[in-house]
């Protein structure tokens, strides 16, 4: 293991000393204490800060260990879904295999909550939780590091200069994915780098040919190498995004100007606005392994995008979406009335409504085009299937 050290969770045995680190943390207690104290800690900020200090030392007392840690966690988890979202809904489960890990590729839209929700429907359904991938740019701040690692996150080294050094960091994370899932650790991972944005979920093939960076050995063909995996395709929807207005703006920005820059800490930012922020209904659609003797990353790529398009639980929203930038020509039969009965239309259409005033209006036409993305995805299998069908 001493290979993967730099980029592993931590054992168990490094979580007291890292927890100690992080009682100890200016930046934490100060991220926190606004958090806590938002009103009070502009005025007394060294005191909100030892408050906060002390209540973490009280709550971290007896954890010493990451499945303890993980039992701190789980009911703020319980709490962040029961307050943000209308309901939670879970798909596919009976499809898994509880005596395998499983490598579940995924679409992407929220920094935290995807894996956490994913998590949260195997710790449900009496399976192992995932280890998570999460990217190198999301940690530049040490506290976040360590807290990411203490909940069984891996680091994917996006930020490393140099065609050798590239190669040799996803050499070693392929390596790294090979070995969880070899133990019996699933793995959590987004299907491209960085959110969707635009609502467009599609697999970078480069991920796949990550995977096969490290084969077990000489002899094993590509398809064999992926079916070691036992690749799970996982589509996560959001009624509503937390962050939606902030991905308009950066559509906007990069549509006129070519390029976004962000602020900083704007990560943290949408972090904490994503697991604060109204969700609605979320549901979480697990595919089936792929088990078929694929040629190539593409191959593999365009399977995972057929199966995350069409297990993609469409939602009002998206619906509304639709409607609205297609107006006339929008296909009746698609129509949120035919496809959700019995829901109270009316009400859906204004809570749309309102969200989309919310959004300044140069940047309404990203907004709606993020919303609609997935009918339209879906919508396009289905228009596929229809016409091979009558072939």
């Amino acid at each position: 293991m001493e290979a993967f050290d730099d980029i592993r969770p931590y054992f168990d045995n490094e979580v007291r000393q890292t927890l100690n680190r992080l009682l100890q943390d200016p930046d934490l207690l100060d991220v926190l204490a606004k958090h806590r104290y938002p009103k009070l800690a502009r005025l007394l900020p060294a005191i909100t800060q030892w408050l906060t200090s002390i209540a973490l030392k009280y709550k971290t007392r007896h954890i010493d260990d990451v499945h303890a840690f993980q039992g701190l966690i789980e009911p703020f988890l319980t709490r962040v879904i029961k307050t943000t979202t209308s309901r939670v809904t879970f798909s596919g489960l009976e499809k898994l295999d509880k005596d395998k890990a499983h490598l579940f590729l995924s679409n992407h839209r929220d920094i935290v909550l995807d894996p956490a929700l994913v998590n949260y429907a195997l710790y449900q359904n009496g399976m192992e939780t995932c280890q998570i991938a999460i990217g190198d740019n999301l940690i530049n701040r040490p506290f976040v590091s360590d807290l990411m690692r203490l909940n069984k996150s891996f680091i994917v080294k996006r930020s490393v200069t140099g065609r050798r050094e590239k190669f040799l960091a996803f050499q070693n994370l392929s390596a790294y994915i090979h070995h969880c899932i070899d133990t019996g650790q699933p793995v959590w991972i987004a299907q491209s780098e960085g959110r969707a944005k635009d609502g467009n979920d599609r697999t970078d093939p480069a991920i796949i040919k990550m995977f096969n960076l490290s084969k077990k050995n000489k002899s094993t063909s590509f398809a064999d190498n992926i079916r070691s995996f036992n690749l799970v395709p996982v589509s996560i929807s959001y009624e509503y995004d937390p962050c939606d207005i902030n991905k308009a703006r950066e559509l906007y920005e990069k549509t006129e100007s070519g390029h976004y820059q962000k602020e900083d800490d704007e990560d943290l930012r949408s972090i904490v606005t994503g697991i604060e922020g109204f969700k609605g209904h979320v549901h979480v659609a697990f595919g089936q392994p792929l088990t078929d003797s694929f040629n190539d990353a593409g191959d593999v790529a365009r399977e995972v995008d057929r199966q995350i398009h069409h297990n993609y639980q469409l939602q009002p929203s998206n619906l509304l979406a639709l409607e609205t930038l297609e107006g006339d020509s929008f296909s009746t039969e698609n129509a949120i009335e035919s496809l959700f009965p019995n829901i109270n239309t009316k009400k859906k259409r204004s809570e749309f409504a309102n969200r989309l005033e919310s959004c300044p209006e140069a940047h309404r036409q990203g907004f709606l085009k993020m919303y609609a993305q997935p009918a339209i995805n879906r919508f396009g299998y289905d228009a596929e299937s229809v016409n091979h069908e009558e072939t």
